[in-house]
C-alpha cells in the first residue's frame, strides 16, 4: 500500500508539473522574490482605486520617472526584468491582486530575443491574448493598452519577427473589446529605418531619458482619451 501511495503521489506531481508551461515552471523560483515584493508593496501602500497599473519587463521596471510622467494619474509599477508574456500570464492574479484599476498598460519585450527558446510571433500573440483574458476576468471593462515591442540595435537581427508580432498584437487589439495597441516604431527608427541610438542606453536595448520622454507622450496620447483624469 505504501509503495502504491508513493507511486500515486509521484504520478500526481508529474501531472501537476505538466499543467504549467515548461518555460514558466523552470523559472518560478527566479521570479518569486519579485512577485513577493509586489505583494508586500500592496500590503504597505494603499493605492487609490483609480490607479493605472503598468505591467511588464525591465523597461517598465527601469522607468524611474513613471509616477511623475503619468501625473496626475495614480500608477502602480509592476515590472520585473527579463519577464516574458508566459511569466506575466502565470503571475497575473498575484500581480493584479485586489486592486480596483482604471486601466492596465503592458509592455513585454522578451518573447523574441534571437535565442533558441524564442516564441514564434504566432505563439507569442496567443500569450498576449491570455493576458487580456486574465485582466478582463479580474476587472471587467477596464481598458488594456499594449505598448509595441521596441525596435532595438541589440535585437535587430530578429526585428522582422518582432515586427510581425507587433502587427499581430495590433490585430488582436482591434478584435478585442477594451484592448488598445500603442505603436512606437515611428518613434524609434531613423530615416534609414534603423534604431535611433540616441534614445537608448549603452546596452542598445533599454530606453534612456530621451526614449522614456517619447514613450510618455505616446502612451498619454492613447491613455487620456480612454481614462479621464479626476
Amino acid at each position: 500500500m505504501q509503495n502504491q501511495s508513493l507511486a500515486g503521489l509521484l504520478i500526481g506531481a508529474v501531472v501537476c508539473s505538466l499543467s504549467i508551461p515548461l518555460a514558466v515552471a523552470n523559472d518560478v523560483d527566479k521570479w518569486e522574490s519579485a512577485i513577493a515584493a509586489f505583494e508586500n508593496d500592496d500590503q504597505n501602500n494603499p493605492y487609490p482605486n483609480d490607479s493605472i497599473m503598468f505591467v511588464g519587463s525591465s523597461s517598465i521596471r527601469l522607468w524611474e520617472t513613471l509616477a511623475e510622467d503619468m501625473a496626475p494619474y495614480h500608477v502602480i509599477q509592476r515590472g520585473f526584468g527579463g519577464a516574458t508574456t508566459d511569466d506575466v500570464v502565470y503571475y497575473a492574479e498575484r500581480i493584479l491582486g485586489n486592486h480596483s484599476l482604471r486601466s492596465v498598460v503592458l509592455f513585454v519585450a522578451n518573447d523574441i530575443r534571437g535565442k533558441e527558446e524564442d516564441l514564434s510571433p504566432e505563439q507569442a500573440v496567443d500569450h498576449f491574448k491570455l493576458f487580456l483574458d486574465k485582466v478582463h476576468a479580474h476587472s471587467r471593462d477596464v481598458p488594456v493598452l499594449i505598448i509595441a515591442v521596441t525596435p532595438t540595435e541589440k535585437r535587430w537581427s530578429v526585428w522582422p519577427q518582432i515586427r510581425d508580432l507587433n502587427n499581430r498584437i495590433a490585430a488582436l487589439c482591434d478584435q478585442t473589446k477594451d484592448a488598445v495597441f500603442i505603436p512606437t516604431e515611428d518613434l524609434f527608427l531613423n530615416q534609414d529605418r534603423r534604431p535611433r541610438r540616441e534614445l537608448f542606453r549603452d546596452d542598445k536595448l533599454h530606453l534612456n531619458e530621451k526614449g522614456y520622454a517619447l514613450w510618455t507622450r505616446r502612451v498619454r496620447s492613447y491613455l487620456e482619451p480612454l481614462v479621464r483624469v479626476e
